[in-house]
């Protein structure tokens, strides 16, 4: 029977797993852990599928191929914890599931831009105070407002459609247009987008391009009254310089679902020492103008299902010899 490890599997995978098992009639070895620290479930599988945000160490590619595996599948689009460059050198293919559920993260970031336009942040920190006054927070109806999308992909392009559906004017920056969404979004330059946009959402994969895409320069560029979402990657933007363009109000406010440093941070419980936070996430945490959420964006019913069963889906074929759709065959 074909034996697959998947490690940092979380209870809520567990159904999708065991239904997956079941009908495919193959055995499936879960652990919480990374796929480092679970090194000793390894002999004697036949494949194995990760998700982690910390990169996968050296030492791994090796002792995988060591005990005859000949793929390294994460359940993730991003591929930036693994290298690509050894794991080829150790005779594995690479897969990733790069389209899990465009709307999940789409509907999240709709639902953030909403909070911004309607000035949430502000105003929850007014009422935790025992303020409940309302002067300048009126709200921008959606209609009204033009949001900008940097990185018109599968999620960008999916948010685009919402939006146009609620009568808001897209602006959209990309290295490709996508003729289908012609109707819907104004493709212009990075430049003018910042410039016009009341709410800037950012949808981009994690690369040596988009390291810092957004800092003190492009926050400049932006409205005084204007917002920012991250539902991409963390290093995307500068986090010293959006903390510094929120402190002097360079712009209105940011919504956070990623930022720098959030590996040891996010979906753990640091209620009773949040003293020991990273400085940076402390600080905005603090601050009236900022939401963070911790990497949730992802995180439905849907999306979860297809994580797993795209990414057990691609282990079966390439055991079987067959190719996948989702094989990364460059690096980014």
């Amino acid at each position: 029977m074909t034996k697959i490890l998947m490690t940092s599997v979380r209870p809520d995978e567990q159904a999708a797993i065991d239904a997956y098992a079941a009908a495919h009639q193959i055995e499936i070895i879960t652990s919480p852990h990374v796929i480092q620290a679970s090194l000793d479930l390894v002999p004697g599988v036949d494949g194995v599928v990760i998700q982690q945000r910390g990169a996968v160490p050296a030492e791994v590619y090796p002792f995988l191929k060591q005990h005859g595996l000949r793929q390294i599948t994460t359940r993730t689009a991003g591929v930036d914890t693994i290298d690509l460059p050894l794991a080829r050198a150790n005779g594995l293919v690479v897969t990733n599931v790069p389209a899990y559920s465009p709307r999940s993260v789409a509907e999240f970031a709709l639902m953030q831009i909403f909070r911004l336009l309607r000035h949430t942040p502000t105003l929850d920190h007014r009422v935790a105070a025992g303020d409940f006054r309302w002067a300048g927070l009126q709200a921008k109806e959606i209609h009204t407002a033009t949001i900008g999308i940097i990185g018109v992909g599968r999620i960008g392009g999916t948010l685009a459609q919402l939006l146009h559906a609620l009568g808001a004017k897209v602006l959209g920056f990309d290295l490709k247009s996508r003729p289908e969404l012609a109707e819907i979004v104004e493709y212009t330059t990075k430049r003018e987008l910042l410039a016009r946009a009341d709410v800037v959402s950012l949808h981009v994969d994690l690369n040596p391009t988009s390291v810092g895409l957004i800092g003190a320069p492009e926050l400049a560029l932006m409205q005084p009254n204007a917002s920012l979402v991250n539902a991409s990657r963390g290093p995307v933007v500068d986090t010293a310089a959006l903390i510094a363009a929120l402190k002097d109000h360079t712009i209105a406010a940011a919504a956070l679902d990623t930022v720098e440093r959030e590996a040891p941070v996010f979906n753990q419980d640091h209620h009773a020492d949040l003293a020991t936070l990273p400085t940076p996430i402390q600080t905005l945490l603090a601050l009236p103008n900022v939401i963070m959420t911790p990497h949730i964006a992802f995180f439905t019913n849907q999306a979860v299902q297809n994580m797993v069963e795209i990414a057990l889906d691609d282990v079966l074929a390439i055991l079987a010899g067959k190719p996948s759709a989702h094989e990364i065959t460059a690096l980014p």
